[in-house]
């Protein structure tokens, strides 16, 4: 029974990280390519190249800023995946919905997270963005991708803003799980972990196989992962 259940182990790191290369960042989200960008008019135009004057004159003369480009993204979305944040401001006050989701079910929140952009983050934080919200074609969260990515401290940030801790996206993985079962155990996805660890994520909540976050970090050799939950309580 034993080297069954390793082998069933084993099996589920191997799946896992096949995994990882179909749910990269670049699979899963995709910002505006080069020829899109040059195509962009208007609002969309003005967000992706950080044009307040234009923007605000859009704005003046009554622009649709909820309108979107081929792949559903609005003009926020655009400026999120630009990284600007004065654009980001301008849009929020002018009444731009923040927790618009494009066709990927991407939401601007989970646009910063995925591309490691903590002050993007904070400031839609601050803006009133919601870290709740479900978002993907995985049905996770923000937080799921980012721990994901070993984004530590996106994490941190998500997880001080109130993002769920034990959501279960649709491959029955949670935060937790994907920072060992996605991750490559290196100290960024330790920092992870130990940040969800130390705010209180579900320590039993299994995989779909029933394997829990303290037998996947086993499975894949990582030291530090294991010695974090142990030193919590996981069985």
């Amino acid at each position: 029974m034993k080297a069954m259940h390793c082998a069933r182990l084993a099996l589920s790191a191997v799946l896992a990280s096949g995994a990882m290369g179909a749910m990269g960042p670049a699979a899963a989200q995709v910002p505006p390519t080069a020829a899109e960008a040059l195509a962009y008019e208007g609002v969309h135009q003005a967000a992706w190249r950080g044009d307040l004057a234009r923007l605000m004159s859009l704005i003046a003369a009554g622009a649709d800023l909820e309108a979107r480009d081929g792949r559903g993204r609005t003009a926020l979305h655009v400026a999120t995946h630009a990284r600007r944040r004065e654009a980001i401001r301008l849009l929020a006050r002018a009444g731009a919905k923040l927790d618009v989701l494009e066709d990927d079910r991407y939401d601007a929140i989970t646009i910063a997270a995925v591309a490691d952009d903590p002050a993007t983050l904070s400031l839609l934080l601050s803006l009133g963005a919601s870290p709740r919200q479900t978002t993907s074609r995985y049905d996770g969260t923000a937080l799921i991708a980012a721990a994901h990515l070993g984004h530590d401290e996106v994490v941190r940030r998500l997880i001080a803003a109130g993002a769920p801790l034990d959501h279960v996206n649709n491959l029955h993985w949670t935060a937790l799980i994907e920072s060992i079962v996605l991750g490559d155990g290196g100290p960024r996805h330790q920092r992870t972990l130990a940040a969800l660890v130390d705010a209180g994520a579900s320590l039993q909540l299994a995989d779909r196989q029933g394997n829990t976050p303290l037998q996947l970090a086993r499975a894949r050799g990582y030291a530090a992962m294991v010695a974090k939950l142990e030193a919590a309580g996981a069985k």
